[in-house]
């Protein structure tokens, strides 16, 4: 069985000029259009099982719109055996009602929230994450977030490993994800400052361009019960990801079950079953 915890996919009316903006600002060529029917058919050609999708909130009234489409996704209907997408929710660190909001999603299903500090205008350690991220934990929510480089945050100002660090001081996450191995652009401080801290990595992106070398090393020092593999489709390939992370000789056989599926079906199995736990700042 094969996780991809981490892509994007866009309503059917509206994913084509999305992937032609994002691309425009990013220069990345996306490798499906954008939409779940190619997504799945990416899932089908590469045997990928589950793809998580993650949608990102630019602003606070889109809140009803991305909850109903995730809705939607959630419920989708296929054939024994067919690939299946699970959503996270989205959620703006500007929505109004924080509490009322995540216990919504909550009660609808979802297993976590998605925040993305470049494109929501606020450093990951701003009370306003800080705020989220405990309303999520008190619903027993996940949360992912972005990590690193973005081609809106070249400088890595929104969302730094010190940024994680303090958000780990501040409150305690059900369970923290960061996506790309803690920081794309940053590689070394992930391994230097988060390795080993109470967070889970996803590979997403980042993978294929990093050297073989550190992502061994990040995973010995993390432990591989808390990599999750990931691509970031469209804008990379699920197929050519799958194809180099098995052909890395020295993560044994059990460690890559464990990164390609075990941990991921563990956070989808556990999460919104631990409801109420606590609630450090409200």
């Amino acid at each position: 069985m094969i996780i991809d915890f981490h892509t994007h996919i866009f309503p059917d009316k509206i994913a084509s000029a999305a992937l032609r903006k994002l691309s425009s600002e990013s220069g990345i060529i996306p490798e499906t259009d954008g939409t779940a029917a190619g997504l799945m058919a990416s899932m089908r050609e590469s045997g990928v099982a589950l793809s998580v999708v993650l949608p990102v909130l630019t602003d606070p009234h889109q809140f009803d719109s991305v909850l109903r489409f995730g809705i939607k996704i959630n419920n989708m209907i296929t054939e024994k055996n067919a690939p299946r997408l699970v959503s996270l929710a989205g959620i703006h660190p500007d929505c109004s009602d924080m509490k009322e909001k995540m216990a919504l999603i909550s009660r609808e299903g979802f297993k976590g929230i998605k925040i993305h500090p470049c494109y929501q205008n606020a450093h990951l350690d701003d009370l306003r994450f800080l705020r989220m991220i405990d309303a999520a934990s008190e619903q027993g929510l996940f949360v992912l977030a972005h990590a690193g480089w973005d081609p809106l945050d070249p400088d890595n100002k929104c969302s730094s490993a010190d940024m994680v660090l303090n958000v780990l001081s501040q409150v305690k996450p059900y369970r923290f994800i960061l996506a790309h191995m803690g920081g794309s652009s940053s590689l070394q401080e992930s391994l230097d400052k988060l390795c080993g801290k109470d967070v889970y990595l996803d590979t997403s992106f980042c993978l294929m361009d990093m050297p073989e070398e550190m992502f061994i090393q990040m995973v010995q020092k993390h432990g591989a019960d808390r990599i999750l593999f990931a691509t970031d489709s469209p804008w990379k390939g699920q197929g050519r990801f799958l194809e180099y992370f098995r052909k890395i000789r020295a993560i044994s056989a059990g460690d890559k079950e464990n990164i390609l599926y075990k941990n991921a079906l563990r956070l989808l199995n556990a999460a919104g079953q631990d409801r109420g736990r606590f609630s450090v700042l409200f």
